[in-house]
């Protein structure tokens, strides 16, 4: 199937590692132009590279997004390279562990803005150029703000605002054509994950003990079957698509557990 995304530019946050690089190689398989913004432009420069050493296009932006103003200046930076933005993708954002018992008003106020704030601030910057192409946001979002996990409150309030601002965007932007929606995304295997894990007394173990619990297939979700489902929401083929959660998680959130042992 042909998304039509040939030459469309897509801001992706974060989209130098981990989900967010799988979206950015999925957009540019498609002969999309994705935009990588993110804080550290070592790893940006060299997603790029890799990129366009597999024959395909992208740019990045070096900002630090928990800044308002660092928001502001790289949208206005994708603008100036290519005129036009077809498409948002708020994926930046990591699970810090900042929870209850152990956290105070400043780790959770810091969270938010790591995690939650810029999702707001580049949508508010990028909408004049969203409303001229009636461009598309996509939403990457987290299963924490569903289920719970414990100990990770500030992220968990985080990708409940994420939830909460993709039907309420979308309802806003129906008007101008921009559809809005969400990937809540469960167990995804990324370099950060695997980092996680390996901090923890029996890594392999845990492992299995969390795939176990992933009906379809006993494996976690892959970075590029994320992105699939981004490049989807983002195309033409998903126009009357809005105000949705979509769970790319193997059925994680809403599937029987029994299943897993099945």
């Amino acid at each position: 199937m042909d998304l039509g995304l040939k030459d469309k530019v897509f801001i992706v946050s974060g989209g130098a590692k981990g989900i967010g690089r799988g979206i950015v190689e999925v957009l540019a398989a498609e002969g999309a132009i994705p935009v990588i913004i993110g804080r550290d432009e070592q790893d940006n420069t060299q997603a790029v590279r890799e990129i366009e050493e597999g024959g395909g296009r992208a740019f990045q932006v070096t900002a630090e997004l928990s800044q308002p103003e660092a928001c502001r200046k790289a949208v206005e930076a994708v603008v100036h390279q290519f005129g036009r933005v077809e498409g948002l993708v708020n994926n930046a954002g990591f699970n810090d562990g900042v929870g209850l018992e152990n956290g105070n008003y400043e780790k959770f106020m810091a969270s938010l803005h790591n995690n939650l704030t810029h999702y707001y601030l580049l949508a508010h910057y990028a909408l004049p150029y969203l409303k001229a192409t009636q461009g598309a946001i996509v939403n990457i979002s987290s299963k924490t703000a569903e289920t719970g996990q414990g100990g990770t409150s500030a992220y968990a309030a985080a990708n409940g605002g994420r939830n909460a601002l993709t039907r309420e965007w979308a309802v806003e932007l129906a008007k101008y054509n921009i559809r809005v929606n969400a990937i809540i995304v469960a167990e995804s295997w990324t370099s950060a994950y695997e980092k996680w894990i390996s901090t923890l007394p029996n890594p392999q173990e845990k492992l299995k003990e969390i795939t176990a619990k992933i009906p379809l297939g006993n494996r976690m979700t892959t970075p590029d079957e994320i992105g699939n489902t981004v490049a989807f929401l983002l195309s033409g083929r998903s126009s009357h698509t809005t105000g949705q959660l979509v769970h790319v998680d193997g059925g994680y959130v809403h599937l029987d557990r029994a299943m897993a042992n099945a």
